[in-house]
């Protein structure tokens, strides 16, 4: 769509009827009503998860019991959804595994970095990274001891931030607050030139943007499964480490599935070969069940329509919010420039609690994130460039009739 080219429901609902990611739209429950903007969140649920989790509940659970870790594979389920989220995200084979969850996967990366990094003692981050990301970090410092601590720079004084003291560089590739995308192999690449390692966190990007962990040389990566991958509310995690450190990477938690012979009971550890070793306990089979549905559509989809459309719907709703909302005080605080942003808009305003909840009785479903910032998830697989329309018209009138100041909206509510 070019800038002086009028835009108008009618043109976008023709637009939905030409998608080429139309189809995946029936592969997910999607309440009649709602215009969801919150899949970077938690995504939709995909159909055939309750179909899946039903049938591991009533029939491998229910019948097979105990037999069914063999009978139903369930041993094999976190393993085998590893290897399929490692070719979403573009990683070498055999080097991505599903367990835990992210907090708990970074905090193994980043002190199996710090011991493969002997005498460094900084932690490399972005202001503004994802909290949890930086408590772990501060606690994995302050666990260590002896002068380790995490240093925390704006996003373009990163390079100049990597010096001898660095062991691992830590980011998170799309800013949940901004939607900013880092330029990974560059990143990754100017971390090595100064012999620090890269670890990124991918919860934004995983099923969202094309991933390349292998062509970019990173290291190590986080991610979780209940965003863009739809895995359902607390899906799995993951972790990525490259093959090329496998062999000498030895992690802090050492869980008896990470054993090279969990069966054997042995009173002492032996790491299990390869990317296994990053294993702990034993696996939540229901939730791997309803992860590997979402997991599966992500695969199914070409990422290169996923990303095509994900930029296109993005600059719409930019291009919207700018031209049906001017004058009632939002900044757009995603990059205009598509090889910098994610598949999210975040949008600033000083009244922006108020304003989504006032959105969210309206049937358009976003999320908030402090201190001012309207967040807008963009997930291609589900959402129609008409819904972006819809969701703006509300936008529009909440802003021009004041209906955000309703006293119901100030509320404040455990999530956000």
């Amino acid at each position: 769509m070019t800038a002086d080219e009028t835009i108008t429901r009618e043109g976008l609902a023709a637009r939905d009827v030409a998608d080429p990611l139309a189809r995946f739209r029936d592969r997910f429950v999607l309440p009649a009503g709602l215009v969801y903007l919150d899949g970077n969140s938690l995504g939709a649920m995909p159909r055939a998860a309750a179909r899946r989790v039903g049938e591991v509940a009533g029939r491998e659970w229910a019948e097979g019991l105990i037999r069914s870790w063999n009978d139903a594979g369930w041993i094999d389920l976190a393993p085998r959804i590893g290897e399929k989220i490692g070719r979403i995200i573009g990683a070498a084979p055999a080097s991505t595994m599903v367990a835990d969850s992210t907090s708990v996967n970074l905090f193994k990366l980043l002190a199996a970095a710090l011991r493969l990094r002997p005498g460094r003692r900084i932690i490399l981050s972005e202001e503004g990274n994802f909290p949890t990301d930086l408590y772990i970090a501060q606690g994995l410092a302050a666990l260590r001891g002896d002068g380790h601590e995490l240093r925390s720079v704006a996003a373009a004084d990163i390079p100049a931030a990597l010096d001898e003291n660095v062991a691992v560089m830590m980011l998170t590739h799309v800013n949940y607050h901004t939607g900013a995308m880092h330029d990974m192999a560059a990143l990754t690449a100017q971390a090595h030139a100064r012999g620090a390692l890269a670890l990124w966190d991918l919860a934004h990007s995983a099923g969202a943007v094309p991933l390349a962990l292998a062509a970019a040389g990173a290291d190590l990566a986080v991610g979780c499964g209940y965003k863009f991958l739809n895995g359902g509310p607390g899906a799995p995690a993951f972790l990525h480490v490259a093959p090329a450190l496998q062999a000498q990477i030895r992690y802090p938690i050492t869980g008896w599935l990470a054993h090279a012979a969990p069966f054997a009971f042995e009173p002492g550890f032996r790491p299990a070969p390869g990317i296994a070793a990053a294993a702990v306990g034993t696996p939540p089979v229901l939730s791997l069940a309803s992860l590997e549905c979402g997991v599966d559509i992500a695969l199914e989809a070409p990422i290169d329509q996923v990303r095509a459309k994900s930029l296109a719907q993005t600059a719409l709703f930019m291009r919207l919010v700018e031209e049906r909302c001017a004058g009632h005080g939002l900044a757009i605080v995603t990059p205009r420039d598509g090889q910098r942003r994610g598949s999210q808009v975040s949008l600033r305003h000083e009244s922006a609690w108020p304003i989504m909840q006032a959105l969210i009785a309206r049937g358009v479903i976003g999320d908030f994130r402090a201190p001012d910032v309207l967040r807008f998830g963009i997930t291609p697989l589900y959402l129609r460039h008409a819904e972006l329309w819809d969701a703006v018209e509300v936008l529009r009138d909440i802003l021009a009739t004041g209906a955000w100041r309703d006293p119901r909206y100030e509320a404040r509510r455990a999530v956000t």
